[in-house]
């Protein structure tokens, strides 16, 4: 494993309760602020409940995950309107993560807000059609996928597991297993991505780092941060070398507050191996 001395700035201190699901799209960074329930991009649009991530559409809208289902989020007009409920049975669930593969559909993950019951649940969305893949956590984070798409990553974080799944070719999943596990003390991981060479990168939240991975599972490099909630990692800039970062000031009381006055911010750092440019859904 390597202790990075990679440099990490804070390119923008917006003292994010729960900052997440940054992707690089159109040249920009989007993200979200869950707990204040907005979407960004040197602007940010009030949305209507918690909003988990975003998912690029070719019309130049996104179909956002919120606490209620998927929305359809026009930032020209700010609007957001709803596509599909989704777990209307689970109200104190929310949508927490999510993924495009290469075949334009959609992956995300269910999870309990209050963060106590397994009823998390891993989702595909294809075309207007919703299927449960996996089942029974509390915190989903991801999913994330190998550059083949052929693996898809999909994190555990209470459990502090990242687990691989077999990507068929229809949409199945098959060979669940155990990729990573982060151990105790290390904070937990939060949302997984894959560089162009197939090592996954995790933000440890609570763990002040984030860490990369080989496909192999092993352990390559650990990036120290000022702060103790790394959240969700992306890849940007024109060459895809610029690595972003969400954080959160969730959880942290008024001493730890005070001991890390960019909780909450947008990070980057600079790494040599690309990023996957970011996917866009084939259609709702």
């Amino acid at each position: 494993m390597g202790l990075s001395a990679v440099a990490v700035d804070c390119v923008w201190p917006l003292q994010c309760a729960l900052g997440e699901g940054p992707i690089w799209w159109g040249n920009a960074l989007w993200f979200t602020d869950i707990k204040q329930s907005c979407a960004g991009q040197g602007k940010s649009w009030p949305a209507p409940s918690q909003v988990g991530f975003l998912a690029p559409l070719a019309n130049g809208h996104f179909v956002a995950g919120a606490k209620t289902g998927l929305l359809d989020f026009d930032p020209a007009s700010g609007a957001f309107t709803p596509i599909r409920e989704v777990e209307p049975d689970y109200p104190t669930n929310r949508l927490n993560d999510g993924a495009v593969d290469r075949c334009g559909r959609l992956w995300f993950g269910s999870m309990d807000d209050a963060e106590a019951k397994p009823s998390g649940t891993l989702y595909r969305f294809d075309r207007g059609s919703l299927t449960a893949m996996d089942g029974g956590y509390v915190i989903t984070n991801g999913p994330a996928f190998n550059p083949d798409g052929r693996i898809l990553y999909h994190t555990d974080t209470l459990q502090r597991l990242i687990y691989a799944f077999d990507l068929c070719e229809d949409g199945s999943l098959a060979g669940k297993r155990v990729f990573a596990q982060i151990e105790a003390g290390a904070g937990y991981p939060d949302g997984p991505v894959v560089d162009q060479e197939g090592c996954l990168w995790t933000g440890l939240f609570g763990g002040w780092a984030a860490r990369r991975y080989s496909p192999g599972g092993q352990l390559l490099e650990n990036v120290h941060f000022p702060v103790a909630n790394v959240t969700k990692l992306a890849f940007g800039g024109a060459d895809l070398t610029t690595v972003y970062a969400t954080t959160a000031r969730k959880g942290l009381d008024a001493s730890a507050l005070a001991a890390q006055p960019l909780a909450g911010g947008l990070f980057r750092f600079q790494t040599e191996t690309p990023g996957q440019p970011q996917l866009c859904m084939s259609r709702v």
